[in-house]
């Protein structure tokens, strides 16, 4: 009699969206802004792991001043996300605070992205007590995520927590403490991109934008 064949690994993706985006920013590649998050999960999984959810982490953004239309783009691309299978969106927000310059006197606005760090935190934890996964792929170069990252396989040895560094960012103290570690390469991006236009369930067309083509 043959052995049972053993029931697939679970694995949840956790993607840190402006961490994705920005190492895509620093490469060039808008070409890839429109990415199909599920497809590009699905890509990441070995052999015997099953795909059950992709929590998505962001915030909104507004335009800024040479770029009007930044917001909408951004906007689109949420609309876009929230069609796809198991997908789901997380927000934080960002916070305004004047910065001047000590030496000019000149002031300014500086825009910092808040909770995203706290928001991947609670939905790692809250799942691996739940036991909801097997094994964690978590997409962000983020050092500020090894606290909870070392506390989680502390309290659960047997679950794995492997980071997935977005292009053009890595992180050591990342590379020392996760299960193990990939890099997001240009033909698993090349391969999961949304078809240009993206039907939501009302029926209504999202056109993927000009500039991200």
């Amino acid at each position: 009699m043959s052995a049972p064949t053993p029931a697939p690994q679970r694995v949840i993706a956790y993607v840190d969206g402006f961490n994705l985006f920005f190492g895509l920013k620093s490469k060039g590649w808008k070409q890839f802004y429109w990415l199909d998050v599920h497809r590009a999960a699905l890509a990441l999984l070995r052999s015997g792991q099953r795909l059950v959810e992709v929590k998505y982490f962001t915030s909104r953004v507004s335009s800024a001043h040479g770029d009007p239309a930044q917001a909408r783009r951004q906007a689109i691309y949420l609309e876009a996300l929230a069609t796809l299978p198991s997908v789901s969106l997380y927000f934080g927000h960002y916070l305004s605070k004047a910065v001047r310059c000590h030496a000019c006197g000149a002031q300014w606005q500086k825009h910092d992205e808040k909770m995203t760090d706290v928001n991947i935190a609670t939905e790692l934890l809250v799942d691996a007590f739940e036991d909801r996964f097997d094994t964690a792929l978590l997409v962000s170069a983020e050092s500020d995520l090894a606290g909870p990252i070392l506390r989680l396989r502390a309290l659960f040895p047997g679950k794995r927590v492997v980071v997935v560094f977005p292009p053009d960012r890595a992180s050591k103290r990342l590379e020392q403490i996760a299960s193990a570690t990939l890099h997001v390469g240009r033909g698993v991006l090349a391969g999961a991109q949304l078809p240009d236009e993206v039907i939501k369930p009302s029926g209504f067309a999202l056109q993927r934008p000009e500039s991200w083509r």
